[in-house]
């Protein structure tokens, strides 16, 4: 079989599933599965909470993105028959056939199965999860009265983060930045409330001492609670109840966001393949499962060993994975040898409010307001095609980045 008479499907739209189908443009009839139309750009959700960048900026149209070769299906695939080679999209009539299977259909949000959580915090992993949380900040700021009592105004104003790694980190400094500018703004007393609960002894687990001293410090400049040692245990429509050591607390909420992590996406479950005991899909150094060699899994659903421990779960795992993936498809179709690779960190980048950030880049770490102007510069580079790193990258020298007041959804910058 010609690699262009071969067909390629792709189940998920995120970094791995997207960069896969760009490297196989020309190459293969490649089919993309997503439950959306669009890919996004997941390190730059938090700008997009705080009005930094714009939707089309991080979360442009697969058909803006993949030629006319590719074909775009929108749903989720609810079955996968291996042995046949179909997978099933609900919804629809019909099997989809295939000669190459990749699965980069990512994670999921994990609740631990804390009571309360799934149904009454917010997830934030999706542009639409964004939204959410932004109208909740605007609706409680406009439930608090011009001439409330400091202490009133904070408690009206308090959100608890749940989750204290990078995703956890930069949502409460983008959260805080926002919600003082408010307070300046509709010139309230007092000063929001924003808390950051993390079950292990420091924030951050996965980044090195050098990024850390710089998040800690921004915590503190923002005012930002930090913490640590302490578990979640119940979620309720209008509180957060925590333990830290044996003392329980209950404090009244805003709103509670969880980044506490993800766990397998439920498709995964349903497939015989080879697994840890954490449902990660065991791949061999190809990215070929052991099951199944024109199987391919990558991105966080897929357990690779030949990998630096820091770069476990994240975007640019999935971004030099894709890589990979899309030249074995083609040597794997060509008879051709398969190739393997030791992923490195490409460097570290933390948002740190909607004014600082920080920024490893050769052992080096630096913060302030370079390193945010250093973070754009180096997720421009990291968009999907140059056409839109362009367009994206005339916006931002030419129009800014400026985050945007809390407001209603349509208001206007």
């Amino acid at each position: 079989m010609s690699t262009s008479q071969a067909r390629v499907l792709i189940i998920g739209g995120g970094f791995g599933g997207v960069f896969t189908a760009l490297g196989l443009e020309g190459h293969a009839q490649t089919t993309l599965v997503s439950s959306e139309d669009h890919f996004l750009f997941k390190p730059l959700l938090y700008e997009y909470l705080s009005g930094e960048v714009e939707a089309w900026h991080i979360a442009p149209a697969y058909k803006e993105l993949l030629d006319e070769r590719t074909l775009i299906i929108r749903g989720a695939v609810s079955e996968i028959d291996l042995q046949k080679r179909e997978a099933i999209i609900a919804g629809r009539k019909g099997v989809l056939a295939y000669d190459v299977l990749v699965m980069a259909v990512g994670g999921v949000t994990n609740y631990w199965n804390i009571e309360g959580a799934e149904t009454y915090a917010f997830p934030f992993r999706t542009i639409e999860n964004a939204d959410a949380l932004r109208q909740r900040m605007v609706d409680a700021l406009d439930r608090v009265p011009p001439d409330a009592d400091p202490q009133d105004a904070r408690r009206a104003l308090t959100f608890a983060i749940v989750g204290g790694g990078a995703s956890g980190v930069e949502l409460s400094t983008k959260m805080a930045d926002l919600l003082r500018d408010a307070f300046e703004r509709r010139a309230l007393k007092g000063e929001p409330r924003v808390m950051v609960l993390e079950m292990s002894d420091q924030l951050v687990p996965g980044m090195g001492d050098e990024i850390r001293s710089y998040v800690e410090e921004a915590l503190k400049e923002i005012r930002v609670e930090a913490h640590t040692r302490t578990v979640v245990k119940r979620v309720t429509p209008r509180s957060i109840v925590f333990e830290h050591k044996g003392e329980m607390t209950e404090v009244e909420t805003a709103g509670v966001v969880w980044t506490a992590g993800v766990r397998v996406n439920p498709l995964v479950d349903k497939l015989d393949l080879e697994k840890d005991r954490r449902g990660l899909i065991i791949v061999k150094p190809t990215l070929q499962t052991t099951n199944f060699e024109n199987v391919f899994a990558l991105g966080d659903i897929a357990l690779y060993t030949d990998v630096s421990p820091r770069l476990a779960g994240t975007a640019q795992l999935a971004f030099q994975e894709a890589g990979v993936v899309a030249d074995n498809i083609r040597a794997f179709l060509s008879g051709k040898p398969l190739r393997t690779k030791h992923f490195e960190e490409l460097g570290e980048a933390v948002s740190l409010g909607t004014e600082r950030a920080a920024v490893l880049a050769g052992n080096k770490a630096f913060g302030g307001a370079l390193a945010r102007q250093a973070r754009f510069a180096l997720y421009t580079q990291r968009l999907p095609t140059w056409h839109h790193r362009l367009r994206v990258g005339a916006s931002w020298f030419f129009e800014g980045t400026s985050p945007r007041p809390l407001q209603p959804l349509g208001f206007g910058r």
